[in-house]
């Protein structure tokens, strides 16, 4: 591949992958929430949903969708409706909640977490304009490299960046849930910041156009 065009991708994919939105946004919930652990497994699930985006881009996914305009929109309100269930039931439990050990957040299944997480990513709007509108931006015909195989390569690429940059958000986001999670009183208020922030990611992929 053209060494120019995928350093200057690489430049472009870091700065809106540290750009917030609806991915670390979600990762800091996740993170606040329910601590290092659940946070690292969301961002686990988030590379997975990334991965499948990308093989679907490289069978030709990315160009169905360009020439059906009504199904971006479609994807971005089935994943603001599911955002919106996952924060319900985190203020939800809150009620039900009879008081975590201090600095203990409420554990959720691993395999849960990932498929949610996974889910998140697949209906993000922002990650499909990405391989729809930037990634074929540094394609170049000419070297000899067939297209797929091209796109798979920059796909990849954003998937390791955000396993680096939303796994180093994860672990910085749940640290400083543990030193303010003090009283089981505070542990509640972090988990209805989590569940608050939730709808806030719901409320940014509805914005994404």
């Amino acid at each position: 591949m053209d060494t120019r065009l995928l350093l200057f991708f690489l430049g472009m994919d870091l700065l809106l992958i540290c750009t917030p939105g609806p991915d670390l946004l979600y990762v800091t919930a996740r993170s606040l929430g329910q601590g290092r652990r659940t946070g690292l497994t969301a961002v686990a699930g988030i590379c997975c949903g990334y991965a499948v985006h990308t093989v679907l881009a490289a069978a030709g996914l990315a160009a169905a969708l360009r020439a059906v305009p009504a199904a971006l929109p479609a994807m971005r309100y089935a994943g603001a409706a599911y955002l919106v269930f996952l924060a319900v039931r985190t203020l939800m439990s809150l009620r039900s909640r009879t008081g975590p050990a201090p600095g203990s957040p409420p554990a959720e299944p691993a395999g849960r977490v990932l498929r949610q997480s996974m889910l998140t990513a697949l209906l993000n709007p922002k990650g499909l304009l990405l391989y729809l509108s930037l990634m074929p931006q540094f394609i170049a015909p000419g070297t000899g490299l067939p297209l797929g195989v091209q796109l798979t390569a920059l796909g990849l690429l954003h998937v390791v960046n955000c396993g680096l940059l939303y796994g180093l958000a994860a672990v910085a986001t749940a640290r400083a849930s543990r030193a303010l999670a003090g009283t089981p009183k505070a542990a509640g208020r972090i988990s209805a910041v989590s569940g608050t922030m939730l709808l806030v990611v719901a409320a940014a992929t509805l914005s994404t156009h």
